[in-house]
């Protein structure tokens, strides 16, 4: 039998020819690393900073409060003392668009949150318990999505009124619904590796292995899912602000000030400009991260 002793070694000691040079790195340092080599990625991450430190000093960098009318300087147009310039209640249209972005990106986090908790914990109760308890809780999915999702949200709006907790019921009421079939397919392999029958053989709680073994397992995805959802429920919020479904004023969100631009589009067509062009950066930066986070988050492309 061969042992390391009867081998020699040419051309470099014995502690170089047992040297590892290449580091061992965990899953997430090594999606970071393919993460930073995406220059269209990083780029929407570097915006998307900058968009969020303007949410937050924004509002507050010319002086002028969002909210007070000043009359006299109505629809102003851009200027050095307004950036933005002013709609049509001579507010500083500068500090009102930053503190819409404000409200959408919170909306759409809230809502993403909603999204990822409820469908996870619904989809591992569903492929956990298996059996009678998963034929029962995919029916009810069925049902949910069987239903308009516009309708919906419309009958939701009409009962609980134009405001932030009704929009938030209404983008969420059917948005788990595709997050609970994912985790559900995926808790399905996951149930049948062998540390998940070991912790159920050492009396191991439900909640815990769900929390301890599946949901550790899936974060990748659930990251994944949360970039991609984050533009789709701004977009949402002001496609139905602008309609006058979601919020409305004196409510400020970029789908209501698009709403308010568009009124006055012909005379003064700055007012709608600028928020559309916020609201499409910030949806353009979170959909080019979520495709690099989908590049980087895939074991199968690692090198």
């Amino acid at each position: 039998m061969l042992k390391p002793e009867d081998f020699e070694v040419v051309g470099y000691t014995l502690e170089e020819a047992n040297r590892i040079d290449r580091p061992t790195i965990s899953y997430w340092q090594d999606a970071w690393r393919r993460l930073k080599k995406n220059p269209i990625a990083m780029a929407s991450l570097v915006v998307l900073a900058l968009l969020i430190i303007m949410c937050i000093i924004g509002p507050y960098i010319r002086g002028y409060d969002f909210v007070t009318k000043n009359v006299k300087m109505k629809n102003q147009g851009v200027s050095w003392e307004y950036w933005f310039g002013t709609d049509y209640l001579g507010r500083d249209l500068f500090s009102r668009v930053w503190m819409g972005a404000r409200a959408s990106i919170i909306i759409a986090l809230v809502a993403t949150a909603l999204k990822l908790v409820v469908g996870t914990i619904y989809g591992a109760i569903m492929a956990h318990f298996g059996g009678w308890v998963d034929d029962l809780m995919m029916r009810i999915i069925e049902v949910i999505n069987s239903l308009p999702s516009l309708l919906l949200t419309i009958l939701i709006m009409l009962i609980l009124g134009n405001n932030l907790f009704a929009l938030l019921v209404a983008l969420s009421i059917t948005a788990w619904c595709s997050t609970a079939r994912q985790v559900r397919g995926m808790i399905k392999q996951l149930k049948e590796t062998e540390y998940v029958y070991a912790a159920e053989v050492l009396g191991a709680k439900p909640m815990h292995i769900i929390a301890k073994h599946y949901v550790t397992n899936m974060l990748g995805i659930l990251i994944l899912n949360a970039s991609t959802a984050i533009p789709g429920f701004i977009f949402t919020e002001a496609g139905l602000s602008f309609l006058g479904i979601g919020l409305t004023a004196p409510e400020i969100s970029l789908g209501v000030l698009i709403s308010l631009g568009q009124q006055t589009i012909d005379f003064y067509p700055t007012q709608l400009l600028f928020p559309c062009a916020v609201l499409c950066i910030i949806v353009m930066a979170f959909n080019l991260l979520g495709d690099g986070l989908r590049d980087a988050l895939d074991p199968k492309l690692r090198q």
